[in-house]
């Protein structure tokens, strides 16, 4: 089960008892998941679900909260859009309904946002209008650097009464428009485990956070192996650049070089992509890395000056092209 089902079916579940919120939740349902229709001069109320659960839930408050009867029709899911769709039907007593929600104001004309007792209403009714609009057209992506919490409006109006309704929660949302359809979302990791958590889905909540937590730890496991990969890469490229080095500064000084210098050259030489730590353990006594380090240098500083004053190429034009890219 993916992770948006699993919260629409959790919320699905969820037991609300007070009567208000119960009120926000089918009125938000009903304006992100349908829509008023005028058929034989009659109108009809009609809301689109994917899930056969939030189907019956809405059915379920629709009678209890309202007193009204409605019908379900099956879609069956076609090549662009898979999976059933469940159609709530209100018929007989559509236009009732719609001024009992707020899809109607006093003077019958369609509420393009949020219903006004929705808008001006509780923290906890507040709450309930976002459970409504997620279960009616929300999703939820694993954690990760495009996750997101989104619910997807029926208008400019809609989307900027719910993002209205997760700022007085404290939850930062954002409302935005793509290719002509508006959404509110909810980037920020934290934001979204409090909206989930304020919503009632506190089960996919804690699947949502140990993925999103496992997901960290593994993206940081991942760098730290890449910066380390990185290092040794570096590292055994330097060598070999200085080994390059060495051995044109044994061609320039020939026997006159003195011994402990020697020594850390030839190493240097023997194992051209050791790293200097290496090479002082292998030396016969053991030396530190800035010994060795030291040792070259000065060997490579030595056969630099005998070649300025000889008028001959340095060490460094033993360097390839490849070796100063590195």
């Amino acid at each position: 089960m993916s992770l948006t089902a699993e919260v629409k079916d959790e919320l699905a579940r969820l037991r609300v008892d007070k009567m208000s919120a119960r009120k926000a939740e089918v009125a938000a349902t009903l304006r992100f998941a349908g829509g008023l229709h005028i058929i034989s001069g009659r109108i009809v109320i009609e809301a689109e679900l994917d899930t056969g659960i939030a189907a019956r839930r809405l059915r379920q408050a629709i009678h209890e909260v309202f007193g009204h009867t409605s019908e379900v029709i099956v879609v069956s899911g076609g090549a662009l859009r898979r999976g059933n769709r469940y159609v709530v039907r209100v018929v007989k007593d559509g236009e009732a309904l719609a001024r009992q929600t707020g899809l109607l104001d006093s003077r019958g004309r369609p509420v393009r946002g949020l219903p006004p007792h929705v808008v001006n209403a509780s923290l906890g009714d507040a709450v309930a209008a976002w459970r409504g609009a997620f279960l009616a057209h929300g999703s939820l992506t694993e954690p990760g650097r495009s996750s997101a919490l989104e619910v997807t409006c029926p208008g400019p109006e809609a989307a900027l009464a719910l993002v209205g309704a997760a700022r007085r929660l404290g939850i930062g949302a954002k409302a935005r428009e793509v290719r002509g359809v508006d959404r509110v979302v909810i980037r920020d990791g934290d934001a979204i485990g409090a909206m989930l958590t304020r919503m009632g889905a506190h089960d996919a909540v804690m699947a949502w956070e140990e993925r999103r937590m496992r997901r960290e730890v593994r993206g940081t496991a991942n760098r730290l192996a890449n910066f380390d990969d990185a290092n040794l890469r570096r590292s055994a490229q330097a060598a070999v650049a200085a080994g390059s080095r060495v051995e044109r500064a044994f061609e320039i000084l020939g026997e006159g070089v003195p011994g402990h210098l020697l020594k850390a050259g030839r190493l240097r030489l023997e194992h051209k992509e050791a790293s200097l730590e290496e090479l002082g353990q292998l030396s016969d006594p053991p030396l530190t890395k800035d010994a060795v380090a030291g040792r070259i240098r000065r060997l490579l500083a030595m056969a630099d000056k005998k070649a300025a004053e000889q008028g001959i190429p340095d060490t460094e034009s033993n360097l390839t092209q490849d070796m100063l890219d590195m």
